[in-house]
C-alpha cells in the first residue's frame, strides 16, 4: 500500500505530521468521540438517533516561557469537546460536512489553534464506518469579531380570514412603523389537507398545507416573501425584508423541535416566535394558544387597528 493511501486511511494525527507546515507546532486530539445524534438526509434518518465518531487534531503554536502547570495557557481538550457539543445542539443537519465545516471553524476562534484535521464517521449505517474528513487553516492573523446585535421581531399570525381581509395592508402598514423586524405565519388554508393514518406522513403533508397557505398571503401583497431557512430569515430581518415564514426546514430540524403539532398552528407559531426572542405576537382572527412562551395579543379580524 503506497504512503499516500495509507495516510488517507490514518488517525488525523498522521495526516498532520505528514502535512506539517514549516515551523515547530504542538498538537492536541480527540480520538474516538462517539455521540448519539440525530442527523442525515435521508427519511430513514429522521426522528432517530445514530452514532457520530469523532477524531479531531488540532494544531497550535507552542507556548513561550513555561507553562506552570496553567490551564489558562493552553488550549484546553474541552474547547474540542464544546465545539462539538455547541454545533450539535445549534440545529439538526443533514450532512456531516456542515457539521465537519462548523465544528472546524469555531475551533479556529481560538487563539492558539493554527490548523485543525476533523473526521466524522457514521457507525450505524452500514458494515463500516462511513465519514468524512476536513483540513481548515486559519487564514492570516486572527480577528476579533465584534457579535451581531440580537433582532427581537415583531411576529404576527395571520387566520384565514385576516389573509383575506381588506384591512391586510393596513395591519401590515401599522406593524411596519414600529421599525421592528416583521415574521408573518400562517396555518393551512380552508380546504382539507389529506390524511395518510401515518404520525410522520400527516405531519410533513400538514406542514406543506401552511407553505401552500404562507405562499397565497405572499401573494396579496408584494412586500411579504416566503422564507424556510435561518439564514434567510436572519438576512430578511436585518434587511427590512417582511418574511412569511415556511415551517418545515426549520421545525424538522430543530434539536428541541415544538410539543405542538403543525395542526395547532397558533401554537406552532409561538414555538417560533420563542426561537426568534419575539418581541411580541400578535395573533390575528384566532384563539391564543395557552401559556405562550413570549407576550400574547388577539386582534379580531374585524378590526382595522392593532
Amino acid at each position: 500500500m503506497s504512503s499516500e493511501v495509507r495516510l488517507a486511511f490514518a488517525h488525523p494525527s498522521e495526516r498532520s505530521e505528514a502535512t506539517a507546515i514549516d515551523g515547530p507546532l504542538d498538537r492536541i486530539s480527540v480520538r474516538d468521540y462517539a455521540v448519539d445524534v440525530e442527523i442525515g438526509a435521508f427519511q430513514a434518518e429522521r426522528g432517530v438517533t445514530q452514532r457520530i465518531c469523532f477524531n479531531i487534531v488540532v494544531e497550535v503554536v507552542p507556548l513561550t516561557g513555561p507553562i506552570d502547570d496553567d490551564v489558562d495557557r493552553i488550549l484546553s481538550y474541552d474547547k474540542v469537546t464544546e465545539a462539538i457539543t455547541f454545533e450539535l445542539a445549534d440545529e439538526r443537519l443533514n450532512l456531516l460536512e456542515t457539521l465537519a465545516e462548523r465544528v472546524a471553524d469555531r475551533i479556529l476562534l481560538e487563539p492558539q489553534a493554527m490548523r485543525t484535521f476533523v473526521r466524522i464517521e457514521k457507525l450505524d449505517r452500514g458494515p463500516g464506518a462511513l465519514g468524512v474528513e476536513i483540513v481548515r487553516a486559519r487564514g492570516g492573523d486572527a480577528v476579533e469579531v465584534e457579535a451581531e446585535e440580537a433582532l427581537h421581531p415583531e411576529l404576527v399570525f395571520l387566520s384565514n380570514a385576516a389573509i383575506a381581509s381588506p384591512h391586510l395592508g393596513g395591519w401590515i402598514d401599522q406593524v411596519q412603523a414600529n421599525d421592528r423586524p416583521l415574521v408573518l405565519c400562517v396555518g393551512a388554508g380552508d380546504i382539507a389537507a389529506p390524511q395518510t393514518g401515518h404520525k410522520m406522513t400527516q405531519r410533513r403533508v400538514d406542514l406543506l398545507a401552511i407553505e401552500q397557505n404562507a405562499w397565497v398571503l405572499a401573494s396579496k401583497d408584494d412586500r411579504c416573501v416566503v422564507v424556510e431557512t435561518r439564514t434567510e430569515l436572519d438576512w430578511g430581518m436585518r434587511n427590512g425584508q417582511i418574511c412569511v415564514w415556511a415551517p418545515s426546514k426549520i421545525m424538522l430540524d430543530a434539536v428541541d423541535g415544538p410539543s405542538a403539532q403543525p395542526s395547532d398552528a397558533v401554537a406552532l407559531a409561538a414555538w417560533f416566535a420563542a426561537t426568534f426572542d419575539a418581541q411580541e405576537m400578535i395573533v390575528i382572527g384566532a384563539d391564543l394558544p395557552i401559556g405562550g412562551p413570549v407576550p400574547l395579543r388577539a386582534v379580531p379580524a374585524t378590526q382595522a387597528t392593532l
